[in-house]
């Protein structure tokens, strides 16, 4: 559900106060504003940053940076004097790049006497149960000591398997690693319209979204800037993957003069997304938010139904197996009408799911050769996804 701007503010202004006392807070930054839209970073830019993340800790909150830009720095450096045209030049221009964004980001705290601490991380790194849990606790180690951890994806060794392709996935990644309150994308844009406002001047602005419904979805569109490789669709994602671990995500625009510091103001600014009252639990959050689907269920009307109930899948349900995946993967489910309905953690490999798909358990063992489970995917591996299923 969302509140347009000419509605009442009482529970606006009511859930502000919550934003307002977040403790713990994910900060992300595109390359658009790092950059001004042009070439190179802006170093005053950066440190103007980092002086309003020293006045939130001197409040007593802590505060993960997740950083875009390495590419952006890196490719003057590269001397091209044309578009960066395969893999293997982002790849290089990220890894000259890294450390001139770092260098700007540890100067700007130095000077405030505070210590930053990179983390790189790729697909792969929360796609692994312990490296996930290994990553969490490295960032919670850093945030109760007093340092300012500078997230960015590892766009020096990233490929299509292994990259979040954007750093608003990233971002909410990173939220749930920390347990965040509050996760604030600075963009280029004020919030959430319900159409393009650089396309139709009668947009209009939306403050808060109360729960990701399709058709806030819809309202997302391409794209926004020519640096950055977010647009509103990844942000729309970003909101609904903090809410799962009931984290409220704000998106307001980085351009304006103190965007951090205004969000812990009294007047509310941007779109406010909130949480769930009753977030996932820490592993279902894990399967959802960092797994990567590797293959695609369909399902008929009866085993839909059950999931919605909370019910395991069984194969009896299964119409289709699509894709390739082993055992041990993470499938998303899809119901009769297309619609994604659930992700969870498949106990067949595909070949074997495809030869016992409609099948009572009582005949894999004459089917497969072997006694398998009764659940392709047990209630407790198994996350619903579908808009229309959040919050309830």
């Amino acid at each position: 559900m969302a509140s347009s701007a000419s509605g009442p503010n009482k529970s606006l202004a009511e859930q502000w106060r919550e934003v307002i006392h977040a403790r713990r807070v994910v900060v992300k930054i595109g390359s658009n504003l790092l950059t001004g839209g042009g070439e190179g970073l802006r170093p005053e830019w950066i440190a103007a940053r980092a002086r309003e993340i020293a006045r939130l800790m001197e409040q007593g909150k802590r505060v993960v940076v997740v950083t875009s830009g390495a590419v952006a720095a890196g490719r003057p450096l590269l001397k091209l004097n044309r578009p960066l045209a395969s893999l293997q030049e982002k790849q290089a221009a990220a890894a000259a790049g890294q450390g001139v964004l770092m260098r700007h980001y540890e100067e700007a705290f130095e000077s405030l006497g505070i210590h930053v601490a990179q983390a790189l991380l790729t697909r792969d790194d929360v796609e692994n149960r312990q490296r996930y849990l290994n990553a969490r606790d490295t960032l919670k180690t850093l945030l109760e000591l007093g340092l300012v951890p500078i997230v960015n994806e590892n766009d020096t060794v990233m490929t299509d398997q292994l990259k979040f392709g954007d750093n608003d996935t990233l971002s909410a990644n990173v939220a749930d690693l920390v347990d965040a309150d509050l996760l604030i994308l600075l963009s280029d844009i004020d919030g959430l319209y319900d159409s393009n406002p650089r396309i139709n001047p009668e947009a209009q602005f939306i403050p808060l979204v109360e729960r990701v419904t399709p058709e806030i979805e819809a309202m997302a569109g391409g794209a926004g800037s020519l640096v950055g490789k977010g647009g509103m669709a990844t942000k729309i994602k970003a909101a609904r993957m903090a809410a799962r671990s009931g984290c409220r995500m704000l998106l307001t625009n980085g351009f304006r003069e103190d965007p951090i510091s205004e969000v812990f103001g009294a007047q509310p600014v941007g779109t406010l997304f909130l949480g769930l009252d009753n977030p996932l639990p820490a592993r279902k959050r894990w399967i959802v938010n960092a797994r990567v689907g590797r293959g695609e269920i369909l399902l008929d009307a009866g085993a839909s139904q059950a999931l919605l109930q909370g019910r395991s899948l069984l194969a009896k349900g299964i119409t289709t197996v699509l894709g390739e995946f082993a055992r041990g993967a993470v499938v998303h489910c899809q119901a009769p009408d297309g619609q994604q309905l659930a992700k969870g953690i498949v106990n067949y490999n595909s070949s074997d799911l495809a030869c016992i798909a409609g099948r009572h358990s009582r005949q894999f063992e004459a089917i497969l050769g072997y006694l398998g489970t009764e659940e392709v995917i047990h209630r407790d591996n198994l996350v619903l996804t579908s808009a229309a299923t959040q919050g309830e």
